[in-house]
Order: structure tokens, then C-alpha cells, then sequence
């Protein structure tokens, strides 16, 4: 199996795992919502997700490329300049907007 293969068969698990999870959210309670995610947790390390993209292990995560962070992000919803950011990929959790994961797609 090449890389290429493999890269693509994992992110596309992780877009699975996070579509999955989207429809979960309107289940939350309004004080869940609001919870930043943590790193440990088994969602977030399925995605990859670290708090610093200054941090992710590039061997790991072939797809990551210098720049890009949650701030910049389509699935993460706030302004710029905020240090926390609601995520789609994560039910609406916060995310830190230095961070990162797999699902990483750049805001038009």
C-alpha cells in the first residue's frame, strides 16, 4: 500500500468521524457545547487534533502544511483574533486557534 493511499484512507476516516459526530450536537446541552475539547480524548486523537500546530508530529500527519491552524479553518466558527474558537468537527466544542487536526480544510 503506498503512503498516498494511506494518507487519503485517513483522512477520509476522519471525515467520516467528524460528519458523524456534527449531527450530535443538537443533543448538547448549551453548557456541553462550550466545552473546549481536550487533546487526550479518543475523538481528538482519532483527528489528530493538538492545541499548537507549532506541535504536530509531521511524520505522523503527512497532510499538515506551515499555516494552517483552526483560526484559518472552514469548520472552526468565530472572529479573528479570538484565542478559542467553536468547532463544527468537534459538536461545537471550542478549540484553541492556534490548533490543528486532520480534518484541516482552509476558509475560502
Amino acid at each position: 500500500m503506498s503512503e498516498k493511499t494511506f494518507a487519503r484512507r485517513t483522512i477520509l476516516k476522519g471525515a467520516l468521524i467528524g460528519a458523524a459526530v456534527v449531527p450530535a450536537t443538537a443533543l448538547l446541552s448549551r453548557a456541553e457545547a462550550a466545552a473546549n475539547v481536550d487533546a487526550t480524548e479518543a475523538q481528538a486523537k482519532a483527528l489528530g487534533y493538538v492545541e499548537d500546530a507549532g506541535k504536530v508530529d509531521v511524520k505522523a500527519n503527512p497532510n499538515f502544511k506551515a499555516g494552517q491552524k483552526c483560526g484559518n479553518c472552514l469548520q472552526a466558527q468565530g472572529k479573528a483574533g479570538d484565542a478559542r474558537l467553536a468547532c463544527n468537527i468537534f459538536a461545537g466544542r471550542m478549540v484553541t486557534a492556534n490548533g490543528w487536526c486532520k480534518v484541516y480544510v482552509k476558509r475560502p
